[in-house]
């Protein structure tokens, strides 16, 4: 089973009629996910790419059904159109928009607080590669022939580092339950140990990739996380040895700030908790053969 999304899941895409919504709308229909329609303000009542175009997030749930949405709206109007997604009632929002100013997500973060924990909407990202679980479904930008099925969940930061993990796995005969990107920035909507949450209870998930970088605190409350509540092998990785501290790294999450915010302090406090970390990203994929045969 997949985490998520699955190939009966109906997806919607907020900027739909865009360049950049369409190209990916399309790419994601391909693969077989189930786009029941978008939204492009202003335009409601068209077709596009054979699916109906709506004004507003609710016009397209009470019309669809949809309990998905994926966002590729410009940053400037980004935020508003993840709340106007969490007030539609969509359950998963995935926001792949970057550039998104911080005070915006925290805005947004306030403003989901107000929903009971049973009706509010998971979002991942913004700044993310998407969500896929292969075979079934896609939202997000990734290239989805890298990813084949299989029992591994990944959940990182970056996304061309999830994709070098999949590939890598791939070519070793390894395949994917779920992956999930939960973006780059310093404020985002679901953490590593949200996500770690899932995989655990996820009957077909045997072990978890988790991708981190340099930044925040968040790969250390993963690495807790998964000492004191996981069952299953966890393989990760940091990015950004190299780096040094007060430098912007790419992500706008990625600078080091504090104490156990470098690269080599989130190794030490995985290593700690347990976590097998892969020793470069050209290890991804043969770390994670080596832990799939100890449990085995």
């Amino acid at each position: 089973m997949s985490i998520l999304i699955d190939d009966k899941t109906p997806v919607i895409v907020q900027g739909f009629t865009g360049q950049i919504g369409t190209f990916h709308a399309k790419e994601m229909m391909e693969y077989g996910t189930n786009v029941v329609g978008g939204v492009t303000p202003g335009k409601g009542g068209a077709t596009h790419l054979g699916r109906p175009v709506f004004n507003t997030v609710k016009e397209a749930v009470d019309a669809t059904g949809a309990q998905a949405s994926i966002i590729f709206v410009p940053a400037p109007f980004a935020a508003d159109s993840i709340m106007e997604a969490a007030d539609a009632g969509i359950r998963y929002c995935v926001a792949i928009t970057d550039g998104i100013p911080a005070q915006d997500m925290i805005r947004v973060k306030r403003y989901m607080l107000r929903y009971k924990a049973e009706k509010s909407m998971r979002l991942t990202g913004p700044n993310c590669a998407g969500t896929i679980s292969p075979g079934k479904a896609m939202m997000g930008i990734m290239p989805g022939h890298i990813y084949i099925k299989g029992a591994v969940g990944i959940v990182g930061r970056s996304g061309t580092l999830g994709y070098e993990a999949a590939s890598q796995m791939k070519a070793l005969g390894i395949g994917v339950t779920t992956s999930v990107g939960i973006g780059g920035d310093p404020i985002n909507g679901s953490s590593f140990k949200d996500i770690l949450e899932l995989f655990q209870d996820d009957p077909e998930t045997k072990a978890i990739m988790m991708i981190g970088e340099i930044g925040g605190p968040q790969e250390a409350e993963a690495a807790h996380f998964v000492k004191e509540n996981m069952k299953k092998p966890v393989v990760g990785y940091i990015a950004g040895l190299t780096a040094p501290k007060g430098r912007r790294m790419g992500h706008a999450g990625a600078i080091i700030s504090a104490f156990g915010e470098s690269a080599a302090e989130k190794v030490e406090i995985l290593q700690e908790c347990g976590v097998t970390v892969a020793p470069s990203p050209a290890e991804l994929g043969t770390t994670m053969a080596q832990v799939l045969k100890k449990v085995s």
